[in-house]
């Protein structure tokens, strides 16, 4: 699902106008990446949380070489699935119902275009057939002896 179709989602299952709901949309997502680029985390409860993590510089490994390398201090984004969310998804009957025709959306009225005369229409060029391959021959199998693998001999008990 992309923006323009949650856009159409949400405003067929709100009642709401699509402008509307793609501007509260815009604002939503504003304001989120503007308070979690603060630092300060952004939770939907029952949704998911959203979070800038600074990671501390550390000591890691070359794994090819083995010497050790300096790893700089990093921040990332980290979205987590909240426990309501994700027992939603994973236990589908729990998930909240949809109205008619909002998810999938009611697919448009197919409508097609007029057939072309006959007449309009170029022959068709037939082409020559092909030259038929000739089979690959393949050598005869060579047939090997089973692989006879030795046995240990039994250790010497100690005493």
């Amino acid at each position: 699902m992309n923006r323009s179709q949650l856009v159409k989602a949400v405003a067929a299952q709100t009642g709401h106008d699509p402008k509307v709901v793609d501007a509260t949309l815009r604002g939503f997502t504003d304001v989120v990446t503007a308070v979690a680029s603060k630092g300060e985390p952004v939770a939907i409860s029952g949704f998911a949380k959203f979070a800038r993590v600074e990671t501390k510089a550390r000591m890691g490994r070359n794994p090819a070489t083995g010497e050790p390398v300096r790893i700089k201090a990093s921040k990332r984004v980290r979205i987590t699935a909240l426990k309501a969310f994700k027992t939603a998804v994973l236990t589908p009957s729990l998930a909240p119902k949809l109205g008619k025709g909002v998810w999938p959306p009611e697919a448009a009225p197919v409508t097609r275009a007029p057939a072309k005369a006959a007449a309009t229409k170029a022959p068709a060029v037939k082409r020559a057939p092909a030259a038929a391959k000739a089979p690959v021959k393949r050598a005869p199998a060579v047939k090997r002896a089973p692989a006879v693998t030795a046995r240990k001999a039994p250790a010497a008990k100690k005493r």
